[in-house]
């Protein structure tokens, strides 16, 4: 069936063509399972057996940008032959149109590409990284970013985005924390939910909504040594108590897909997991969308010791895979396989039908172009999405350290800008950026001379660790860095104030970027403490797409910024807060670790047998440093102060089917008007296994003007009470339980009630 003239129309006739006589194709985009059943069985009967297993088949654009080490060729060829179900990494929209006019006017059946992209934070606008992000605490204002993402993305022709990534991760030497909500699933889960909600709206066959897809299932963040691709080695119980919820939450908003992940499970790889896919994912929580792998995750399986590229493709569709991601070992492969019995035909209808009831649902067989027509935002649009740019970097930086009110910074104050990442756009915008409009970034030197005449000197190479430079793509200062270092220092003895701007480039985070050790590189390290020895005040603006060491800066810096890589407006965002415009509000998401060496270290870790106890050899400790992080999870200051009364319970006592309420009173008692997160952790006190020290139940995010005061409730059920036990089981067990409520996982008030 060749498509021509009038793409909508061409569109309709292609149905009609496939419909069985008697139900007619109206063009409307709205998803109507039984229609869709009945379009998809005529469609399935005439296809071959080569053209259903090219459905499967989800291929990189020839030369684009690889991750992997693999690439594939005569990938226009393959499209005209039916044998390419979707396409990844085309840079062009109009390549994009070009490639689907070859599927639906000249392969044999005219079935639509389905094109992904990863959109991980932002399309053309950039929004802080999703770790930056989930600083806010503001479910809601994600959202609206996931939104904006897909409206730009599918005005280039985009229908699926490699997004949410909701690996819960304990291990910042793990690159792609980045790219996540941190350590805590509660959390985790909330944002889960408001990224696919944000990207596929209430229907995907919108032309301005995508299909999300949620990732790495599963386990990914907790690769062993933070070293990306590794192994992962937990029991079951955590597996469910702590890494599964986001996942979880991502299917009952609905997600369309899912992507799994490189790592093994219990000695199975992820992509061959019949338990994890079949069972968890399809069985229990009742996923009916459809399953890709990552980056040649089948090809990969052989490494992992399983065998060719036929025996893994073979166990990869019969585990529950839908779409092979460039390893093209479902198109090449199954077709021997089904020859000798290891896969089904069955096997392979079913996962067809997958992708085609995905492509029906994003309105591709109504309208294959429904999302290569020209439809450029306008400038209002474009102006809408930088303010929400602008909202988010504020909202996530937190503000880590605030001596002697350093910040805001005065009027009339003499700025000197220092380090290597104050200039840099593309490090502004930070990992996993492959469409973002660089010319419409701004750095923090920009942001900050919009407000004031200042100094700048670039003070010290981003690494002068040359085989990492070689790794990042960064390419080496021919100045010294005595040079670079002298020129800051002459800056830095003429102004008030030093605002050095240090931390990681955006190849020095995300995929393929672990680290060993996480804090400030030598190079900058160097920079910091000769502008300390000035005497100046030093502000420290971090740039960074995971949590560094900071225990020297710490104590020697007096004001600290963590603002992470924020985006198109990160210059502008820091200006303000700077400046005290904005009143900084964002909290960690991510404990910040004293020395590498307590890594992981995270808020809910257990208590042990012989927990710490100051002073004494013989309990769970180091001999050469504390427990606690630097920083922990939670954790933010402001330039207000707020103050919270006791605990108040409705009762200390309660039942299965009540509802217990906690309120405290919060004041603002500071001279600034400030947003306070109030946190609330529930630990279990005797149960029947060991369990965490606390656990984030529910949070709300309060604004106050100086003197006021709001009362402040919360409501606990008994779901807030459960966990899974030894059995697997999904219970909560009466007994003795602690409620804390605080500004932060440290600093806390508490009160006990007992579940009957």
């Amino acid at each position: 069936m060749k498509f021509t003239g009038n793409h909508r129309l061409s569109a309709l006739v292609f149905l009609a063509f496939l419909l069985p006589t008697g139900l007619s194709a109206k063009g409307s985009n709205v998803d109507k399972p039984g229609e869709r059943k009945i379009f998809i069985d005529s469609l399935m009967s005439k296809m071959t057996l080569d053209e259903k297993l090219g459905q499967l088949n989800l291929l990189a654009w020839d030369g684009s940008l690889q991750t992997g080490a693999a690439a594939n060729s005569g990938v226009s060829e393959k499209v005209k032959d039916g044998l390419v179900g979707g396409l990844f990494n085309i840079e062009s929209k109009d390549v994009r149109m070009q490639v689907q006019q070859l599927a639906v006017e000249q392969s044999r059946l005219g079935i639509p590409i389905i094109f992904a992209q990863d959109v991980i934070h932002g399309h053309r606008t950039v929004f802080p990284i999703p770790l930056g992000l989930s600083c806010s605490w503001d479910p809601e204002l994600i959202k609206q970013t996931a939104r904006a993402a897909a409206v730009e993305a599918s005005r280039d022709g985009i229908d699926w985005v490699f997004s949410p990534m909701v690996d819960v991760s304990r291990d910042p030497r793990w690159g792609r924390v980045a790219e996540g909500a941190g350590e805590d699933p509660y959390l985790g889960s909330l944002i889960a939910k408001a990224m696919v909600v944000g990207y596929q709206g209430d229907d995907m066959a919108k032309p301005d909504a995508v299909m999300a897809c949620v990732k790495h299932f599963a386990l990914y963040g907790a690769a062993e040594s933070g070293r990306d691709y590794n192994t992962v080695d937990m029991s079951e119980i955590k597996i469910f108590q702590d890494y599964l919820p986001p996942y979880q939450a991502a299917v009952d908003a609905g997600v369309g897909s899912v992507m799994t992940s490189f790592n093994d499970i219990n000695g199975v790889p992820a992509t061959s997991n019949k338990w994890l896919i079949d069972d968890v994912l399809r069985k229990d929580w009742g996923f009916s969308g459809f399953i890709a792998t990552d980056y040649t995750a089948i090809r990969e399986m052989g490494a992992h010791g399983l065998g060719d590229l036929e025996s893994c493709s073979a166990l990869a569709l019969d585990a529950g895979i839908d779409m092979d991601m460039v390893s093209e070992g479902f198109v090449n492969t199954l077709k021997t396989s089904l020859a000798s019995g290891a896969v089904t035909m069955a096997e392979i209808n079913l996962a067809c039908r997958r992708v085609l009831e995905a492509k029906y649902k994003l309105g591709l067989f109504v309208d294959p172009f429904l999302r290569l027509k020209e439809a450029d935002g306008n400038s209002l649009q474009n102006k809408r999405f930088m303010d929400l740019a602008l909202d988010a970097a504020r909202k996530s930086a937190v503000l880590l350290k605030n001596e002697n009110q350093t910040l805001p910074l005065k009027e009339g104050q003499k700025i000197a800008v220092v380090g290597p990442l104050a200039d840099s756009k593309k490090d502004a915008m930070g990992t996993w950026v492959l469409n973002g409009d660089e010319t419409r970034v701004t750095t923090v030197l920009e942001g900050l001379r919009k407000r004031s005449v200042v100094s700048y000197a670039k003070g010290a190479k981003l690494t002068d660790d040359g085989a990492m430079a070689n790794l990042i793509g960064y390419s080496m200062d021919e100045q010294s860095n005595d040079e670079l270092i002298a020129e800051a220092l002459e800056v830095a003895q003429s102004a008030d104030v030093v605002v050095a701007v240090l931390g990681e480039s955006a190849a020095m985070n995300g995929e393929a970027a672990s680290m060993a050790d996480i804090s400030l590189q030598a190079s900058q390290k160097r920079l910091l403490h000769k502008l300390v020895e000035t005497g100046k005040p030093v502000v420290l603006v971090l740039v960074t797409g995971r949590p560094v060491t900071l225990e020297w800066e710490n104590e020697n810096c007096a004001a600290i910024l963590q603002c992470w890589s924020a985006g198109s407006q990160t210059g502008n965002a820091v200006a303000d807060i700077l400046y005290g415009d904005y009143n900084p509000s964002g909290k960690l998401t991510m404990s910040f670790p004293r020395k590498v060496g307590q890594v992981p270290v995270y808020y809910s870790m257990k208590t042990t047998g012989r927990p710490f106890w100051d002073g004494v050899k013989y309990t769970s400790r180091y001999l050469d440093v504390a427990n606690s992080p630097l920083y922990p999870f939670g954790y933010g200051l402001s330039y207000t102060s707020f103050t919270m009364n006791d605990i108040q319970l409705n009762k200390t006592t309660f039942s299965e089917n009540d509802t217990l309420t906690a309120t405290v009173s919060l004041t603002n008692t500071g001279g600034m008007a400030g947003e306070e997160t109030v946190q609330l952790y529930v630990r279990d006190l005797v149960a029947t296994i060991t369990r965490p020290q606390k656990e984030l139940k529910h949070f709300q995010k309060v604004y106050l003007k100086p003197g006021e005061t709001k009362t402040i409730g919360f409501k606990i059920t008994i779901d807030d009470l459960k966990f899974y036990n030894s059995a697997l089981k999904y219970q909560a067990e009466p007994g003795e339980f602690r409620l804390e409520i605080g500004f932060n996982s440290r600093d806390i008030k508490a009160i006990n009630f007992t579940l009957e």
